[in-house]
């Protein structure tokens, strides 16, 4: 009698779905294919949403989507607020006695210069195909003939990262059409200020880790490797800003009266970015790479990455790379160094005779494990101070206008941590069997990729791994206008995820 109240509970807890043997690479292929023009309208109509995180009407947009898409699946849903943020959290329950597997989804996604953008607004979504080297918009039914993976979809977030959020959405579905179940159980966190930074997961994770207690983490997020291969990167940079603001006269003056003899403070920072890095790209700041360390074990693993480094070049227009690594993987694993934008007055039409009153850099690190991010921000300060410089974190005062020749504001927010998981821990054992299991061995794995994703907090509070699976193809257009996403990779990576999903942990 007991087990037979037990065998009911399961079942109830399991709702409508049955166990059935993982599918093989043949029916993964199949019902992909099958699916796949539901998939596209659906993708489509998740596209047209805008998706700003910092405009409450955007995301509130999304998350009653994300609840209702999930809701139809069938799993439970709720609403997490977090400084008065909301976060969406849906759960299924296959088997009581399973493993849990926590994915990770972004849904927002970068602010849009409308005008810069080759379609009539980066919220309707348009297909496009390559001719003579140009993109070209046709219309949505050329999908219903014969299928061509070289299409894209344009959109904002075509790519980062509804796209891969709604590959895994597919699988789901077609799991459900099939009665099928996954493998194990499952809980989805839709992050939709992840573009911020997002600054109020971290506490959220830390105040309620019950919530996401999981065995393992898949991120459905990030640009696959160049070979745009199906990538498992197992690691992923943090970020900190800076703004430097050097200042001149307390006005613009006339370069005319005032030239060579008013100081130009675009000179000054010039030379004092100028001196930030040598000619072969390294960071000349003391201390800068400290603590990072490349074993040979690593150098092996960046070896079986299938890139060349003259291609490489080339493709991005470029004579030669920085020698920060031996190797574009190696280049990866340090901390950087960037100038991700500069003003000073007017250019182009709006140009002026005149000597600016300020120049500013607008400046990012990107962290890795070993570097902390107020460390790395500490040395650059550091820096500029020996260079002759006098800080300030605040408008310069009148006094300090008089009494210092080189006067600096120093701004700077730290954003997502670094984090990196084990190569060879079950976590990656399981992932490898679910891909190889559909691609054979036409895949790649990285230590850890340039860009940066709100994990950490994951592993350092709930103690498990993460790896994040990339399914966009490298040439996206990321934060850019003109966003996209291949239709092979949209395939392949419900594929992929129909593969993981139906992939048991213990194996």
């Amino acid at each position: 009698m007991k087990s037979f109240l037990i065998l009911c509970l399961l079942l109830l807890a399991g709702g409508p779905f049955t166990r059935a043997q993982k599918p093989d690479k043949e029916k993964i292929i199949r019902l992909s294919r099958e699916y796949f023009p539901k998939a596209i309208t659906e993708y489509r109509e998740f596209l047209s949403l805008p998706n700003n995180g910092g405009i409450p009407e955007h995301r509130d947009l999304n998350v009653q989507w994300c609840l209702n898409r999930f809701e139809a699946l069938g799993f439970t849903t709720r609403i997490l607020e977090s400084d008065g943020i909301p976060h969406v959290l849906a759960e299924k329950i296959v088997d009581p006695r399973a493993k849990t597997v926590l994915f990770y989804m972004q849904i927002d996604g970068q602010p849009v210069d409308t005008a810069a953008w080759h379609q009539e607004s980066p919220y309707l979504p348009v297909l496009k195909k390559q001719v003579g080297g140009q993109w070209q918009q046709v219309g949505w039914e050329v999908l219903e003939a014969v299928f061509n993976p070289e299409l894209r979809v344009f959109a904002r977030s075509a790519s980062d990262s509804k796209g891969p959020s709604m590959s895994l959405i597919s699988a789901l579905q077609i799991l459900e059409d099939q009665s099928l179940s996954p493998a194990y159980n499952l809980k989805l966190l839709m992050d939709f200020q992840e573009e911020l930074s997002s600054p109020t997961l971290p506490p959220l994770v830390r105040a309620r880790p019950a919530l996401f207690s999981a065995d393992r983490m898949i991120i459905m997020d990030g640009t696959r490797h160049l070979s745009n291969l199906p990538t498992l990167a197992y690691g992923g940079r943090g970020i900190a800003d800076l703004t430097l603001t050097v200042y001149g006269a307390t006005r613009n003056l006339h370069s005319g009266q005032y030239g060579n003899f008013a100081p130009n403070p675009v000179f000054k920072l010039a030379r004092l970015l100028g001196g930030m890095k040598d000619e072969y790209g390294r960071v000349t700041i003391p201390g800068f790479y400290e603590g990072v360390q490349i074993t040979e074990t690593d150098r092996q693993a960046f070896a079986l990455v299938p890139e060349d480094k003259a291609a490489i070049e080339k493709s991005l227009g470029i004579a030669e790379a920085e020698r920060v690594g031996e190797s574009y993987q190696e280049a990866m694993q340090y901390p950087s160094l960037n100038v991700r934008g500069l003003r000073a007055a007017w250019v182009g039409d709006e140009v002026r005779t005149i000597i600016p009153s300020e120049a500013i850099a607008e400046m990012d690190i990107r962290l890795v494990p070993e570097t902390d991010g107020m460390r790395q921000v500490q040395l650059v300060r550091q820096y500029i101070e020996t260079m002759g410089f006098h800080i300030t974190d605040t408008l310069p005062t009148e006094d300090e206008r008089a009494e210092y020749p080189n006067l600096l504001r120093f701004r700077y927010e730290l954003g997502s941590l670094p984090f990196r998981s084990d190569m060879h821990s079950d976590l990656g054992r399981w992932l490898r069997t679910s891909l190889e299991r559909v691609f054979g061995d036409r895949y790649v794995e990285l230590r850890m990729n340039g860009g940066s994703q709100p994990i950490a907090p994951f592993i350092t509070t709930l103690g498990i791994p993460a790896v994040s699976v990339r399914i966009p193809n490298p040439d996206n257009n990321i934060h850019a206008p003109n966003e996209n996403l291949r239709m092979g990779n949209f395939l392949e990576g419900i594929q992929g995820c129909l593969s993981i999903l139906t992939q048991p942990l213990e194996e």
